[in-house]
């Protein structure tokens, strides 16, 4: 029976190992292509080399304690934007080297780029975005004028009063204590956002405010969140505003083929979007 184990163990170990092999050929396969084939936004063209990886929610709680976790093979709504833009950020500095990749990909995901424990992870996307504006990575759209015309009042608490659904969290005292104090400093900011009924309009209305490449954060009404759903903004050929995104719904990375306007129809608690711009 130990020997079964032992064997078991290894096996695992280097299904481990081949899969992290993997993971960081594929990021150096998709570096050295775009370095002769990307175009502008850089981040959107490695977003669109993503289309058709499978949607795996998640993706992120696979380890007993915190680590950087680097999975190209399977995407989550969020480390497919934070693939697509450390792809980028390591372009932009010249690099096709994993280690620079790693060393972004940390940038992005991690308070102020500091992977310091669980808590240390951008949890709440209002925290993503304040940390990445801090490094200035991005910049949140915040016009005081049409399409902007709603606002969000942001509370977040679902995180610690829900410790019991997060693997890292519920038996972690300390931890819990600390993500409370990351939700307290969002307490009560106001942010605007597009509402739903304006996503609508065309590029050439106030909607075109919005580019392609952008980075769309959808507003939920459920208590103790502020988004349920991110993606890229790109314009269709309808001359209408759609999701490039890893979508539940399809299982997989995919430009949705209905319409912002349509899809978030179909989801109630959905009220609008954050609209937030890689520099």
């Amino acid at each position: 029976m130990k020997r079964l184990a032992l064997f078991v163990w290894v096996g695992l170990c280097m299904a481990c190992r081949l899969t992290a092999q993997g993971d960081s050929l594929r990021v150096v396969q998709l570096l050295e292509k775009g370095r002769s084939e990307a175009s502008a936004p850089l981040h959107l063209w490695y977003a669109q080399q993503l289309v058709g990886v499978p949607y795996v929610a998640q993706t992120l709680e696979v380890n007993k304690q915190e680590q950087l976790v680097v999975n190209l093979r399977e995407l989550d709504c969020t480390t497919f934007v934070e693939t697509a833009l450390a792809l980028a950020l390591t372009q932009q500095e010249g690099s096709t080297r994993y280690e620079d990749y790693r060393r972004n990909l940390t940038r992005i995901r991690y308070r102020d780029g500091v992977l310091d424990q669980y808590p240390s992870r951008n949890h709440y996307f209002t925290q993503w975005i304040s940390s990445n504006e801090r490094l200035g990575i991005a910049k949140e759209i915040t016009a005081n004028k049409a399409p902007f015309t709603a606002t969000q009042r942001i509370d977040l608490h679902y995180m610690s009063q829900h410790p019991q659904y997060y693997p890292m969290l519920k038996d972690d005292a300390k931890a819990q204590a600390a993500i409370r104090q990351y939700e307290r400093e969002e307490e009560g900011r106001i942010v605007r956002y597009i509402p739903r009924a304006q996503l609508n309009g065309t590029k050439n209305s106030p909607l075109g405010i919005i580019h392609d490449g952008d980075i769309l954060a959808i507003v939920t009404r459920k208590d103790g969140l502020d988004t349920s759903h991110i993606g890229f903004a790109k314009w269709g050929r309808d001359g209408r505003l759609h999701l490039l995104n890893a979508s539940q719904i399809h299982k997989r990375v995919v430009l949705e083929p209905m319409t912002l306007y349509q899809y978030m129809g179909k989801h109630p608690s959905q009220l609008g979007i954050r609209v937030i711009r890689v520099k």
